[in-house]
């Protein structure tokens, strides 16, 4: 790829040489420079001005010369959902910006988000048939749980749909119940009941959120645009991030969400990379074989922007909405009504046989595993597939690893096993996690991304978004600090400092996807991927970290500023 490149020495082309106020390189045999230099899409050289300007012909461009530049960040677990929800009504309880930049307030009580709605509502089309909102985060709302009875009070025979933050539930009002058949003669685990018995508008995880119909239809088709693809990559670029991983959102098996992706990212000016997985739920090919075949050939069509290789699956639910699988004494204040310890979206006994087939095919299996009980059966069937088909360097990962113990750890090391941690929850669930879903003993441990380090486990750290924002200067600050959004540290004992962080954001991440030749690093002979700073994550205060400005990227070489509204 990089043979003949455009400016590199011994052709007429002149290269570039940004002057900046430091480096960091995220290498450590050179860990600091004062310039870096580029050449067409790659990475020339870093060190001084002078030093750099001896390769040649060369012109400075001296933008970032009171800028840090890093690594672009990698994002290993997100979704284009980031781009795709927009399209509908925040209801969120965090302030949030959209893709535009523009500053959406947060909701703050049931009260608000009901307002919101409200208005939200009467700005709709007369001719509209859905109402579709997202956000909706009930944990933070002390007293009776918002349900379809509360809907009905602003939406009244519109049929609606609110999606949670966790994005394992949703809540209908009574029109769309009565318009989908959700009735007291449904059988789902995925519906919830109230103090009646009877379906209360609250529905779990696929089996439940996928009776709604035309309308969880409306909302997943939302992501599968054109126009989610570019706010996703617009909105990763105004938080200094060079690529993305879709993990499982897109159904690959489509030929128009392929050729979707296919156009977005050919096109010169889309800012970001993305690594696109294979998945195998919300409608894929019962035939595993035939997804692994798809997933292997794939690896051979990529491009320098679009990227394959890796397969989501997913074992449980979420934590905050009472679905994920946590070991005994499972949990610790659940809502009225909570009936049992979660639910497993893949069954146990199928993990080991499905993991083979990709695994097989040369593929890297990413796992969705919130509960402890979930790692464990992930950790497992990776240990079952490596004593039938011995394979180095598979880097199979355990995704969110919110309650992964330490013996989990200490096998995952050995086995050779990643892990990706979602950092973010200390901040935006934590003291929800202590005090209501799994105690003060067990939230202390969560998010381990001290124990990860100290076991040897390779490991990044991720937002899920749009679970929460994309921004990887919030991530690295939630695993350095642990401060929870009333203020308290949640387990000191498992920060992490601030270089191991970034680490993590940049060529940890870029391990985990297999991607670590090529980015996660500046030096020599990678590709010119920055993420551009105001500031220094090494120097500013670990409580300022998450506060660093980013001016935008570069992607490739190409200057990629931020669009941020103060609105």
């Amino acid at each position: 790829m990089n043979a003949a490149v455009a400016g590199t020495p011994g052709t007429s082309e002149p290269f570039v040489i940004y002057p900046a106020r430091r480096v960091i390189t995220m290498n450590p045999t050179f860990p600091h420079g004062d310039a870096v230099a580029v050449s067409g899409e790659r990475i020339l050289g870093v060190g001084s001005a002078e030093e750099l300007a001896s390769w040649g012909a060369h012109r400075t461009d001296d933008r970032f010369s009171e800028h840090v530049l890093m690594p672009g960040f990698v994002e290993a677990h997100c979704h284009v959902m980031s781009g795709g929800l927009w399209s509908f009504t925040y209801v969120g309880f965090f302030d949030r910006r959209d893709p535009q930049g523009r500053l959406w307030r947060g909701c703050k009580s049931t009260d608000d988000v009901l307002e919101r709605l409200r208005q939200a509502r009467a700005e709709l089309d007369a001719d509209t048939e859905t109402f579709l909102a997202w956000g909706l985060d009930p944990i933070y709302f002390p007293g009776e749980r918002l349900v379809a009875r509360h809907l009905d009070t602003v939406t009244g025979d519109l049929p609606t749909l609110v999606l949670h933050a966790s994005g394992h539930l949703a809540t209908v009002n009574s029109a769309l119940m009565k318009h989908c058949g959700i009735d007291d003669s449904s059988t789902s685990p995925g519906v919830a009941r109230g103090g009646d018995g009877l379906p209360n508008g609250e529905l779990h995880e696929p089996a439940g959120m996928m009776l709604a119909g035309d309308a969880f239809v409306e909302m997943m088709a939302a992501n599968r645009t054109e126009l989610a693809r570019w706010r996703y990559a617009n909105e990763a670029r105004n938080a200094g991030h060079t690529l993305l991983t879709d993990l499982g959102t897109t159904q690959l098996w489509d030929p128009d969400q392929l050729g979707n992706w296919q156009k977005v990212t050919s096109d010169p000016e889309y800012p970001a990379r993305v690594m696109v997985a294979l998945s195998n739920f919300f409608g894929a090919p019962a035939d595993t074989d035939e997804l692994a075949e798809l997933g292997a050939r794939l690896k051979q069509e990529q491009t320098s922007k679009l990227r394959f290789g890796i397969v989501k699956l997913i074992l449980d639910g979420s934590i905050q909405g009472f679905t994920a699988r946590i070991s005994w004494p499972h949990y610790y204040k659940p809502p009225p009504g909570h009936v049992g310890n979660g639910q497993w979206l893949t069954p146990p006994d199928q993990m080991a046989d499905l993991l083979e087939t990709y695994h097989r095919a040369g593929l890297t299996v990413h796992c969705h595993c919130n509960g402890d009980e979930a790692s464990e059966v992930f950790i497992d069937a990776v240990e079952q597939v490596l004593e039938r088909h011995p394979r180095w360097d598979h880097r199979h990962t355990v995704q969110h690893c919110q309650l992964t113990t330490p013996a989990q750890y200490r096998r995952m090391a050995a086995l050779g096993m990643c892990a990706n941690i979602f950092s973010n929850h200390i901040y935006y669930w934590g003291d929800q996690h202590r005090d209501a879903t799994v105690g003060p003993e067990r939230a202390a441990r969560m998010d381990a991304c001290g124990t990860a380090l100290a076991e040897g486990v390779s490991f990044s750290i991720h937002s899920d978004s749009p679970i929460t924002p994309l921004g990887h200067l919030h991530t690295a600050w939630c695993a350095v600090n642990r401060v929870t959004a009333s203020g308290e540290v949640l387990g000191p004992h498992e920060r992490i400092g601030v270089p191991d962080a970034l680490r993590a954001i940049t060529i940890e991440a870029a391990r985990q996807l297999k991607l670590d030749s090529e980015i996660g690093s500046i030096e020599a002979g990678k590709l010119a991927d920055f993420a551009v700073l105001e500031d220094d994550p090494l120097s500013v205060d670990p409580m300022a970290l998450r506060d660093i400005g980013v001016w935008g990227t570069v992607l490739g070489g190409v200057p990629q500023p931020a669009e941020i509204s103060e609105a």
